[in-house]
């Protein structure tokens, strides 16, 4: 180690004089010996890594210490080489075969090297391999290896490495960040030399072609999104690797050494290379911590690193934002960084180097057209004037409007015009007529809003033209439910909207696509949706927040005040249908009821449909499904009925009569009076519960109960319709029994999505379960289903310990264990006429539900309905209760010993750990500065939660 440790201030480190003395007097081929020189080399390795690290977590910049490790390797590798050739293989007449040459090659080449990444190197000969440099060259990697060092290695000849680099563009790429490191210097220049002049001479677009393949590849396999909840810090999309892309391709295009030598070619401005700088140096110092906490190559930022390295970096909490919320926010806005460097860099070289664009329509349009202040030119517009934006301002939002309603991409010298120009976007802009007429015409287009958005965004001017929306960018929720930052949640949703309206969701989301025909408020619908989480990350209640900028906003967009109020009520509401459908009984007037009091006009009902869709859809990739549709078609549709005085306008007895006279034709085989016995058994909203063809089927259901010995029927059928799969259980009622079937249905991995329970007056309880699997389907594999039968009927006999059981079933893994869900509990005595509503917020584990039902039992209280719901880590479970006198649970003390009870069951038994103390900030001598301005997982994970 030299210059770096010399600017980390450590101890130079010789190895060479110690290898040397501990081999003195003897053979330095014999297993001792090598022993020795090993145990030596290990040392030397362990204390300079020591030194490096302490030097880092004490402040030191990123780029010294990543130095200092590649420097430490040389060291290491000069001394063992020297060694090799001196003392274990000397040849007093070396002949020509016999030199040799070391180059770092990689990451390593470029004389960076994080704690743990691999050494690359390439052992480079004159002609063919000689006994002696192939001993050499094995002895110095068993040595490596045997230090526990991850060695990638190639040995060739000049000719071998140019020929390979002909064919591969990984090895063209290795050559490019080659670096002498010992040995005959001219083998080391001849390579270089005919590397850039057979090899990199005329093949800089098909370099540049087959880079950015490889870079859509890798983003492809890892998610393709910047935004994942557990983002890959070095191959990831927007991180490290994307970087080197850049400097890859300006090396072979321009044989530059340092990036900040592209200033002068006019690729990249020095206001774009700091940005270059601050990222690499923000994604360096992340990647560094991963390794050093992890102890490995560690690339992942996983939920626990995040926390961890968010205090190590000195993110605290402020009011509203956790600080590993605030560090992921500057690790999105980083990404982002990343992503615009690499448009900007990359569009600008495929503009000099004439690459084909990706939609050729030079023929069918014409060349040169001039539309305004712009110009279109094969599919591309182009600003005629470099001053243009400054004569006019709004042209800034009319080149987006312009190549969203002519269908052109826009020329990447616009592009980077945009972004110079960023500071014209101000308060006299923004309140201007034409630029609000402009943006909310591209939002509310039928030409792919979505796409208009994003390159809106993406070019900074979204973010400054809607300063509130600004504050979301990055903006990220710390937790396992939300997949996405809520810029990018907020454009998709946009994005989902116009494909509903367009008809493309017909199949998934049938009643959205079948009303938003209907809507009239059609423009207030579409800034509703991009204003629905504008004010997430403030401290309070988003959704009074929002309303709040809705109606500020809205009117300097152009919105009329009926246009404003509508867009003000709907933020406002945009979660009131989840949460009804969701975590309601639709079956109980009074759910109906209250929705419809909220919201009072069949027009406000439809666009709370139409934008309830858009925002589940676009919270993730696999959050929505035909269970979750038909809770909301089915809610809209009741309310919809009451709401044009359909529901309620006659007694629930007389919509039992036409209900009863259905169930009878679909039962020929039983006589009146068995019929009659049987529908008196039941109460009145039993009938209502279900449609004739099911209350039928459980008819039957009760009957082969009734003959049974022991007296127990279980019967499942998948309900395709729902994504679910429906288990229908007759038994003789018992305290305890829906927790007994919750945990028998845990144990065989499946989840519990609703669940309703009657009791006969025959005593018999007839309880019905919806259950999914882990991706949010329908658990209909024949022998998962015969197990599950299996299960219950243990359970239900007692023949097996479902506590004991349970808590040997897998729980979530222990890097998500950094999430925490205060327990809560929720006693509602007004949201239902005849039952006490409970509704429960804890932490998903192992056993949840069981214990839970469990303690309602314990309490005296009797389940009716359950709608149970995951929103990533957090469980939200809604229980419709009685009394064992079939009344509301109304009495102070029982309600107070009922609400112990639970949360003493939400307790998580195994997360008693104990707590570590408060990490301390490192503060790094670095510039990078703190700008923070402003995926269930991919699905729910219930397995073995009930």
């Amino acid at each position: 180690m030299d210059t770096a440790v010399r600017e980390l201030g450590l101890a130079p480190i010789s190895l060479l004089s110690a290898i040397a003395g501990s081999a003195t007097g003897d053979d330095p081929s014999t297993p001792q010996t090598r022993a020795r020189v090993l145990e030596e080399v290990k040392q030397t390795l362990a204390d300079g890594r020591r030194q490096i690290r302490a030097a880092f977590e004490a402040g030191a910049p990123v780029h010294h210490t990543m130095a200092a490790n590649a420097d430490l390797i040389d060291q290491l590798l000069r001394d063992l080489l020297d060694y090799a050739m001196t003392y274990v293989f000397p040849a007093p007449n070396p002949t020509t075969g016999d030199r040799i040459c070391v180059a770092a090659v990689g990451g390593y080449g470029r004389g960076e090297l994080a704690p743990w990444s691999d050494i690359d190197l390439l052992f480079l000969l004159p002609y063919k391999k000689t006994p002696r440099s192939e001993q050499v060259v094995e002895y110095v990697l068993y040595m490596l290896w045997d230090t526990g060092l991850k060695v990638g290695h190639a040995t060739r000849t000049v000719e071998e490495c140019l020929r390979l680099a002909r064919d591969d563009t990984t090895i063209a790429t290795s050559l490019l960040e080659s670096r002498w490191i010992w040995g005959e210097p001219v083998l080391y220049e001849d390579l270089r030399r005919r590397f850039l002049s057979e090899l990199v001479q005329g093949t800089g677009p098909a370099f540049l072609e087959a880079k950015l393949a490889e870079r859509d590849q890798r983003h492809r396999r890892l998610g393709d999104s910047r935004y994942v909840l557990e983002p890959n810090v070095k191959d990831g999309k927007g991180g490290l690797r994307d970087l080197h892309t850049l400097y890859w391709i300006a090396k072979y295009l321009y044989q530059v050494e340092d990036v900040a030598d592209l200033a002068g070619r006019c690729v990249l401005t020095r206001a774009e290379l700091r940005r270059f700088e601050k990222a690499e140096e923000f994604l360096s110092t992340v990647r560094c911590h991963l390794h050093y906490l992890t102890d490995r190559p560690e690339d992942r930022l996983t939920f626990d690193m995040q926390i961890e390295i968010g205090a190590r970096m000195g993110y605290t909490d402020r009011a509203g934002t956790r600080g590993v919320e605030r560090f992921m926010k500057h690790y999105y806005l980083t990404a982002k960084d990343v992503g615009d460097l690499t448009r900007i860099f990359c569009a600008a070289l495929e503009a000099e180097h004439k690459r084909k664009p990706r939609f050729d329509l030079s023929r069918i349009l014409p060349r040169g057209r001039n539309i305004g202040a712009f110009q279109a030119e094969a599919g591309r517009l182009n600003i005629r004037d470099p001053d243009g934006f400054k004569a006019d301002p709004v042209n800034l939002l009319r080149l987006f409007h312009t190549a969203q309603a002519r269908n052109y991409d826009i020329h990447p010298h616009a592009l980077r015009l945009v972004t110079r120009n960023l500071r014209l976007v101000d308060g006299t802009l923004r309140e201007n007529e034409e630029a609000n007429r402009l943006f909310v015409e591209m939002l509310t287009s039928s030409d792919d809003p979505e796409t208009a958005l994003r390159r809106l965004s993406e070019a900074g001017v979204l973010a400054r033209f809607i300063p509130a929306f600004g504050r979301v960018v990055a903006q990220m929720q710390y937790d396992m439910y939300h997949t996405y930052t809520v810029d990018e949640h907020t454009i998709r949703a946009i994005g989902i909207l116009n494909r509903i309206e367009k008809g493309e969701l017909r199949d998934s989301a049938p009643a959205a696509s079948d009303v938003v025909g209907k809507i009239v408020s059609r423009r207030a619908l579409y800034v509703a949706t991009f204003l629905h989480d504008i004010a997430k990350g403030r401290g309070g209640d988003h959704s009074v927040l929002g309303a709040k900028v809705a109606q500020d906003l809205c009117p300097r967009l152009g919105l009329t005040p009926e246009e404003t109020e509508t867009v003000a009520w709907l933020v406002r509401h945009h979660l009131l249908m989840s949460n009804t459908a969701f975590k309601r009984d639709l079956n109980d007037p009074q759910t109906i009821r209250d929705f419809v009091a909220a919201v009072r006009s069949p027009e406000r009902l439809r666009l709370l449909l139409v934008l309830t869709v858009a925002d589940i859809r676009a919270v993730g990739p696999d959050i929505w499904n035909n269970w979750k549709a038909t809770l909301l078609r089915s809610l809209y549709f009741r309310a919809e009925e009451q709401l044009s005085g359909g529901v309620d306008a006659e007694p629930r007895q007389a919509r039992v009569a036409p209900v009863l006279a259905a169930v009878r034709k679909l039962l020929p085989e039983w006589d009146d009076a068995t019929f009659e016995r049987y529908a008196a058994e039941a109460p009145p909203y039993y009938w209502l519960s279900a449609d004739p063809e099911t209350l039928a089927r459980q008819a039957r259901l009760v009957e082969s109960t009734q003959k049974a010995t022991p007296p127990l029927v279980v019967e499942a059928r998948v309900a395709s319709d729902r994504d679910a799969t429906e288990i229908s259980i007759c038994t003789p009622d018992h305290p305890g029994l829906f927790s007994r079937i919750a945990g028998a249905i845990a144990l065989t991995g499946g989840n519990i999505v609703d669940a309703r329970i009657f009791t006969l007056g025959s005593g018999l309880a007839v309880d019905t379960f919806w259950i999914q699997s882990d991706d949010g389907q329908a658990y209909d594999r024949p022998e998962r289903l015969e197990r599950l039968e299996h299960r219950i009927r243990d359970a239900l006999a007692g023949r097996i310990d479902l506590r004991k059981e349970l808590r040997r079933q897998p729980s979530w893994p222990s890097r998500t264990s950094v999430f925490t869900v205060q327990p809560r509990v929720l006693i509602d005595n007004r949201a239902s006429a005849t039952h006490t509503l409970i509704e429960l917020n804890g932490r998903d584990r192992s056993g949840f539900l069981y214990d839970v039902t469990r303690a309602l039992s314990g309490a005296g209280a009797q389940i009716a309905t359950a709608r149970i719901a995951t929103f990533g880590e957090t469980a939200i479970d809604v229980f419709y209760v009685k009394d064992v006198f079939g009344l509301k649970i109304e009495h102070e003390g029982k309600l107070r010993q009922l609400r112990e009870a639970l949360l003493q069951a939400m307790a998580d038994p195994a997360a008693a750990k104990e707590k570590q103390g408060p990490i301390k900030p490192t503060r790094h001598r670095s510039s990078v500065k703190r700008r923070i301005r402003g995926a269930p997982p991919p699905a729910s994970r219930r397995k073995g939660r009930a």
